[in-house]
């Protein structure tokens, strides 16, 4: 028998069938996302002047809601932290997305930014952020991007190792100048959406066990070239809830106070990883809400220990702007494939787009989950279960696993996915010879790039052999 397309059997749990498959949640797409005449409108453009000024794919920001999220982050965290007598930098994660236009908004609402690379921190200075307010991670910086943190006197580099307390300390002693850091530990939580596990151990690349903190922490204080902040700590992404991070930080203060029987230790970092809103059902704990159990849980460890509260210093970068962000494709072909199961076959429809895993990698790498409209109209038609495919030439090269549009879904419409701001475009690449599609800004009814796409001319311009002669014979 074949079932009907709102009751597809081939749909995962969780994934209900729409009342309305035009309607837009608030909760997963941009603050201004809304429809007009049936029309996808964020920022006050309209989808079809964005595909057809920039092309397609295209990744759109709603500048307004990137930087409202920003300063609500910075504002609940410095309300819950002087709230228990102490403070909180709040460093903006430029992994997420980054480009000189973004560091200058979270410059002019006066966060500090979190670098990961070299190239990280060319952004950074391009955009005239000043280095002091910059934390510089990595788990194997070269000697060339410490030197060159350190001659920019940058704000904090987190270190990673042992080997890395000798570098960062040769880089300072040469430059003559006292570079201030911070050691970056695993507190043995791991946490990801509604849960954490709690261990003894942690088998991963990023920082040094907790036991390791007394003696790395004494060497670096034998180093009269650093200047020793506190310790950092990340227990995992896409959370939605705080308990990870009160145990974390029970962890991390115990520690903490042993240290201060050695010398100041000022700050605290607990990372970021606070979850968006992906699909239906995503419920993500509300930041100030996080913000304020945060702060309650290191001032109640910090009293029992009869020690001050640190400043407290966060990551955020998802919570900022991935929801802000959207992706406009155009569907090509589509395809109703007949898949067999236990109470007999039904059809998954393949809809597939101009993009891809080159412009959104997340699906194929995590398995992760999005929610698609059509964007250039409204329909009457019924719910329809869909996936939305790329074009590459990958059997995975999958954008939305799972999702329900109108049924009447064509060539030529244009789609959008939702919450695509944080990690779409950091991770994108060049595969199957495509360009990585442009950054789109859009506020007040003004759109502007805020970075340039790809065309084949730019990735043909890398190709060394095209300024060699080509005399007809194979070497």
């Amino acid at each position: 028998m074949t079932v009907s397309p709102s009751a597809n059997p081939l749909a995962p749990d969780g994934l209900r069938v729409p009342s309305d498959p035009n309607l837009l949640d608030p909760a997963i797409w941009p603050a201004s996302a809304h429809r007009q005449s049936g029309e996808l409108i964020v920022g006050g453009v309209s989808a079809t002047e964005i595909a057809a000024r920039f092309g397609t794919p295209v990744y759109v920001l709603d500048e307004a809601d990137v930087q409202r999220r920003a300063t609500e982050v910075r504002d609940a965290f410095r309300g819950a932290l002087e709230a228990v007598g102490s403070s909180a930098k709040i460093y903006y994660a430029g992994k997420a997305f980054l480009s000189v236009a973004v560091v200058r908004w979270m410059d002019d609402l006066g966060l500090h930014l979190d670098v990961a690379s070299g190239g990280e921190f060319a952004v950074a200075l391009a955009a005239g952020f000043d280095p002091a307010r910059v934390g510089y991670h990595g788990n194997n910086k070269s000697v060339a991007e410490i030197e060159r943190a350190v001659a920019h006197r940058v704000g904090a580099i987190v270190l990673d190792s042992e080997i890395e307390i000798e570098r960062v300390a040769a880089a300072a002693r040469s430059a003559g100048v006292s570079q201030r850091v911070r050691l970056r530990v695993n507190s043995g939580v791991h946490a990801s959406t509604h849960e954490f596990l709690a261990t003894s151990h942690e088998d991963q690349k990023f920082g040094v066990p907790l036991s390791e903190v007394p003696r790395l922490v004494a060497r670096i204080r034998e180093h009269q070239s650093l200047d020793f902040l506190g310790l950092h700590c990340h227990i995992g992404s896409q959370i939605f809830d705080t308990g990870g991070f009160s145990e974390s930080a029970s962890r991390l203060i115990a520690v903490h106070r042993d240290l201060l029987a050695g010398g100041p230790v000022p700050e605290l970092n607990l990372g970021g990883g606070f979850g968006i809103a992906y699909v239906d059902g995503d419920d993500p704990t509300p930041i100030d809400r996080i913000a304020e159990q945060i702060a309650q849980a290191v001032a109640g460890e910090c009293a029992a220990f009869g020690i001050p509260v640190p400043v407290v210093a966060v990551e955020p970068g998802r919570s900022i702007i991935g929801p802000a962000g959207l992706t406009l494709y155009e569907v090509g072909t589509i395809k109703d494939v007949r898949v067999d199961h236990d109470l007999g076959t039904a059809v998954r429809r393949y809809v597939s787009v101009d993009g891809g895993m080159s412009d959104n990698i997340r699906t194929a790498l995590y398995g992760a989950d999005y929610t698609v409209r059509i964007a250039s109209r409204s329909s009457d038609a019924e719910p329809e279960l869909v996936r939305l495919a790329g074009k590459h030439c990958e059997s995975g090269d999958i954008v939305v696993s799972a999702d329900y549009l109108p049924a009447d879904v064509a060539p030529g419409d244009l789609v959008a996915v939702a919450a695509t701001g944080a990690y779409c475009w950091s991770l994108s690449s060049n595969y199957n010879y495509l360009g990585r599609p442009p950054v789109v800004s859009v506020r007040d009814g003004r759109a502007r790039v805020l970075v340039r796409g790809e065309t084949e001319a730019d990735l043909l311009r890398r190709d060394a052999a095209l300024d060699e002669p080509n005399d007809g014979e194979a070497s």
